[in-house]
């Protein structure tokens, strides 16, 4: 019987013990619990933002630009459709000079007059080929500094629709704030995968020049 009540009273003394390791739990849980929700909606939040965001780059793409003149054509290379869209502007008389930016270094300026069927006159007076950018930020900083060079003050920006907000953003970092940028965008018909990836690099983008450091 001693035996008995010794046992009983070690098992409601291991109950009580629990019992008052388990009464701090609901604080606790309940303190993780909202913790959790407010990440949660922190992200999901984030998720919304991105799809929005996503959303409106995809459905909003750039147009291409009215009929007004600017010092100069800059085309950076890396799409269909955007030099032969800077000659015919150039030809037009909407700009006197066209800087095309990328140019592969093994491509030769009488190999490029024969490739877009131009003139050996409109080839030595007005088209400047450019052999230095490797990537869109470097395409951005070739247009500056042949823009300084030139003393232009004016260009109208001719590219893929899709690529278009994010080499602004870049110009934005590389141009000092008088230089005068019209948006010209040709249109093309770009994939889903292209388009995430894209806003995905126009984020990344944004946040740099946003968040400098």
């Amino acid at each position: 019987m001693a035996f008995d009540r010794r046992l009983a009273g070690n098992w409601r003394n291991s109950v009580y013990r629990c019992g008052a390791r388990f009464s701090d739990c609901p604080g606790d849980c309940a303190e993780r619990s909202e913790t959790n929700v407010v990440i949660g909606r922190f992200f999901a939040a984030i998720i919304l933002i991105w799809l929005v965001g996503f959303l409106w780059f995809a459905v909003a793409l750039p147009e291409p630009a009215g009929t007004e003149t600017t010092d100069a054509i800059v085309v950076p290379t890396g799409g269909a459709g955007r030099i032969d869209r800077g000659l015919e502007l150039l030809r037009d008389g909407r700009a006197k000079a066209l800087l095309v930016s990328g140019v592969d270094i093994h491509v030769r300026p009488h190999e490029f007059a024969v490739q877009y069927d131009v003139s050996d006159r409109l080839m030595r007076c007005c088209i400047t080929l450019g052999f230095d950018a490797l990537d869109t930020r470097g395409n951005a900083r070739e247009t500056a500094l042949w823009l300084e060079k030139n003393d232009y003050r004016s260009i109208r920006l001719v590219t893929s629709d899709w690529h278009m907000r994010r080499i602004v953003q870049e110009l934005n970092q590389a141009l000092p704030d008088n230089i005068e940028v019209l948006e010209d965008g040709v249109r093309t018909r770009p994939s889903l995968r292209m388009l995430f990836l894209e806003y995905n690099k126009f984020l990344l983008t944004f946040l740099s020049e946003a968040w400098p450091g």
